[in-house]
């Protein structure tokens, strides 16, 4: 039986894809490295921001993420009232109902604590998490099963009680790894084949369709 739900954010709660891409291909200009398209940038999404970096480009030395990653940051703050988030349609409703209903919930990002905050603040859906952890919360991100079962840990439930919610593969496996039940979102930054791939336990085209599971 489900009592604890935990939700990647970027893709599953809100679209963030547009300022994702357009703040890594400003960074890449500026750190004068060809600019990868939005396909090659896709496929990072819910990956930590330097592993995203080290995956676009492996030949770049370890020494140059500092920087990189600094510039990201600086490029993202000045786009991010641009390319504003969104929440995906019946996000609000549902999680409304969710937390209405006594289910404990919870978010696992690869997304820094301070960005993650602010946007569930901002996006006004911050009052509905008992619990929120962001890439620097953890030691081992995505798809490491870490932030999931340090979640359960912290909240006090096991494995058996859990679903974790999630738009890429990262998630998906992320989840299973802690042996809980997954499910992919394909509205998000993936597709039902890739999230299928990954072994979810059940893909959904809808947010809302969450109930229909509980």
């Amino acid at each position: 039986m489900t009592k604890i739900i935990i939700f990647d954010f970027d893709g599953t709660l809100a679209d963030t894809r547009e300022l994702i891409i357009r703040t890594n291909q400003e960074a890449m200009k500026a750190m004068n490295y060809p600019v990868r398209d939005e396909e090659a940038i896709r496929k990072t999404i819910g990956l930590p921001l330097a592993e995203g970096i080290r995956t676009l480009f492996p030949e770049l030395p370890e020494e140059a993420l500092p920087e990189w990653c600094t510039t990201y940051r600086r490029i993202f703050d000045g786009l991010k009232t641009r390319y504003v988030p969104v929440l995906f349609p019946e996000v609000k409703e549902t999680l409304e109902w969710l937390y209405a209903k006594g289910y404990v919930l919870t978010v696992a990002s690869s997304r820094h604590s301070s960005s993650l905050n602010a946007f569930l603040q901002d996006l006004g859906i911050a009052p509905c998490f008992r619990y929120v952890l962001g890439a620097d919360n953890v030691a081992k991100a995505k798809p490491d099963p870490e932030p999931v079962l340090q979640t359960l840990r912290d909240m006090g439930y096991p494995a058996e009680e859990a679903l974790v919610v999630g738009d890429m593969p990262v998630d998906i496996l992320m989840g299973a790894r802690a042996g809980a039940k997954t499910v992919g979102v394909t509205y998000g930054n993936s597709n039902r084949e890739e999230l299928q791939a990954a072994g979810a336990t059940y893909v959904l085209d809808g947010f809302s369709e969450i109930k229909s599971l509980l």
